[in-house]
């Protein structure tokens, strides 16, 4: 599909069930609107190759800017983000929309290194704001340039497509370990994969973020990096929400008085405890403790 605008194109081009690419192009002087309807399964990747792009939510009362040769990515289940798009003169954007689960067969085998993959953060947001790698820029341009007969241009756009997503984020190897901000060395997963198991083992008495980087063998920034990455969350705010729902398993379970499980997870005193469930369920644990045996 394909709208002209008196200087300024649009295109669209379906790639195949819950895969779009979409193609802006203004070349007028003054601004040009887009909007399209996306439901929330879908992840949003925009790269502006020039000029400048703003998307709108909430009717215009949250905003952010696509800057030139910057790429975003969003990702929310749970809420829903129409494409509400502000493009200015002299801007071309190319925006890629997959479905989660379209992506998920892409990546499936690159799971643990992409967070919204994990199964910890399957309902969690997500958003990537990252400068395009020069080996992206040329298959962009491929993808714009391309004059191939219509009858097999879905086929190319499709393989350039799958170019463009292994590139943007394959790690880059020569960058001494910093990598992509999307991706973590795989070593390094496997440490803070670690982590998060030593930390639930020892949700009573967790030991520090520096003991904890020091006993995976992982500095303490690219361990507080990786977790969030891999887990959409700090350290410790993870732990919270994990003691949260164990105390919840525990009290189901009839097993444990309100004390006891306060304690089981790390709480000296049960008012502590009270609260920091309150303020997770907006219930007390004994409020919901009757709630169920009702």
């Amino acid at each position: 599909m394909i709208k002209n605008v008196g200087e300024s194109t649009f295109e669209e081009i379906s790639l195949g069930k819950g895969f779009y690419v979409l193609h802006f192009q203004n070349e007028s002087l003054d601004m040009q609107n887009f909007e399209r309807e996306i439901n929330s399964t879908f992840i949003q990747i925009h790269f502006c190759l020039r000029g400048k792009a703003k998307f709108l939510f909430n009717n215009g009362s949250y905003s952010f800017d696509v800057l030139d040769n910057r790429s975003i990515l969003l990702y929310n289940p749970q809420r829903v983000l129409p494409i509400n798009l502000e493009i200015q003169p002299k801007t071309t954007l190319v925006s890629l929309l997959i479905s989660i689960e379209k992506f998920h067969s892409l990546f499936s085998k690159e799971s643990g290194y992409i967070p919204f993959l994990s199964d910890e953060n399957s309902n969690k947001k997500y958003y990537d704001d990252t400068e395009i790698k020069p080996t992206v820029l040329i298959v962009l341009q491929q993808i714009i340039n391309s004059t191939i007969n219509s009858s097999i241009r879905e086929l190319y756009v499709k393989g350039k497509v799958y170019e463009l997503l292994s590139l943007h984020f394959q790690q880059e190897e020569s960058t001494n370990g910093e990598y992509c901000p999307f991706l973590v060395d795989e070593q390094n997963v496997l440490k803070i994969r670690k982590a998060k198991e030593i930390i639930i083992a020892r949700m009573a008495e967790p030991p520090s973020l520096q003991e904890l980087s020091n006993e995976i063998g992982l500095n303490l920034k690219k361990l507080k990096e990786g977790f969030k990455q891999i887990y959409g969350d700090t350290v410790y705010s993870f732990l919270l929400d994990y003691k949260m729902e164990h105390a919840r398993r525990l009290l189901e379970s009839n097993q444990f008085n309100v004390n006891e499980v306060g304690v089981k997870i790390g709480y000296s005193t049960a008012s502590h405890f009270i609260a920091a469930f309150k303020k997770k369920f907006g219930t007390t644990p004994k409020k919901y403790v009757m709630s169920l045996n009702q």
